[in-house]
């Protein structure tokens, strides 16, 4: 057995759905799309993706001594569907609708990562998505997918509802053929995007997308974004739900990943309710918590001001005193939006 065969077989052992591999050199269109992103201002108030492009853009600008790169992908795909516009209820993102995935997609790497050291002898470092690593570029490289028009990595095996991790490993490792584009004229994610954040094909302005509005973004949001938001109020699925390649998706199989049924449709006159404390306690290990409540609850009321339920008009009136000014103009805005 091969090298690359015996890593598929570890690592599909450890439950990811497919590997690929890719050298980690520098790849110069990395450089030039990044730079172009940011001069564009289309990353918004994520300063951090502005940092270290030198290390951003290449595996050996991270570790120098990286040869190769194993990239694993892991299903987290639900049954239950995206999103469900519900009035009187919030929709999260189905990748947070259950366990935070850092933890337990980084332990299965780990477990992949120790086999190749004992086995092999070489050097390994792991990264899921907390790192200066340009992941999606290198899933393609990697042969596990293209980046379709909305910037998200698409298998033709396995559709797009994938977490991804990185092995980078001092092993030489044939890299596999990178994948080509599959979109064609294809623009359904472009046509369902609710804040028109893909204008363009293949380019994401995060400005204008309701993931980066409803977990990176620190402040207030625009009435004309906030008005399409509906009832969102952590992330948006609404362009990988409508790839037709995500025929081919199936289903997640790791218990960490199913939804937590609280998680599904929660009521929005609840979450208004959330303190600190309480916030903290609801969402315990998952990625929602990473937000803080006052972004949070800013999410839920634009919800409830979507809503057009007077029911809900209690529920943000009872936050225009509250100890956050991020919440109090939310709580403001909702209580408008609803009267008239």
């Amino acid at each position: 057995m091969d090298l690359k065969e015996s890593i598929r077989q570890q690592a599909s052992a450890a439950g990811f759905s497919d590997v690929g591999f890719a050298d980690a050199a520098t790849n110069p269109d990395n450089r030039a799309n990044l730079v172009e992103y940011l001069r564009r201002g289309h990353h918004g108030d994520m300063g951090w993706m502005a940092e270290h492009v030198d290390r951003r853009v290449a595996p050996q600008g991270i570790w120098p001594e990286a040869r190769s790169v194993i990239v694993l992908t892991m299903t987290y795909g639900s049954a239950d569907g995206a999103h469900v516009e519900q009035a009187a209820r919030g929709a999260i993102s189905v990748y947070a609708r259950g366990r935070d995935y850092h933890d337990l997609v980084k332990k299965r790497l780990k477990r992949v990562a120790r086999w190749l050291v004992d086995a092999y002898g070489c050097q390994v470092k792991v990264f899921v998505d907390t790192a200066p690593v340009m992941e999606k570029p290198l899933g393609q490289r990697a042969g596990l997918g293209w980046q379709g028009k909305h910037t998200n990595l698409v298998s033709r095996r396995t559709g797009s509802w994938f977490f991804l991790g990185e092995i980078f490993t001092t092993l030489e490792i044939p890299p596999d053929r990178p994948e080509s584009d599959h979109c064609g004229s294809c623009r359904a994610c472009q046509d369902a995007c609710p804040t028109d954040a893909l204008r363009n094909p293949y380019e994401m302005d995060a400005r204008r997308c309701i993931s980066y509005l409803t977990i990176e973004h620190k402040g207030a949001i625009e009435p004309d974004l906030a008005a399409n938001m509906g009832n969102r109020i952590y992330g948006c699925d609404d362009c990988l739900a409508a790839c037709p390649w995500n025929k081919f998706a199936t289903p997640a199989t790791e218990g960490a990943f199913l939804p937590r049924a609280e998680l599904i449709g929660p009521r929005l006159a609840d979450l208004a309710a959330l303190d600190d404390a309480a916030f903290r306690d609801v969402f315990s290990g998952s990625p929602v918590k990473r937000t803080g409540r006052d972004r949070f609850v800013r999410n839920v009321l634009i919800a409830i001001g979507n809503s057009g339920e007077p029911a809900l008009k209690s529920a943000a009136a009872d936050l225009l005193e509250d100890g956050s000014d991020l919440v109090r103009q939310a709580a403001a805005q909702a209580v408008s939006r609803l009267e008239s």
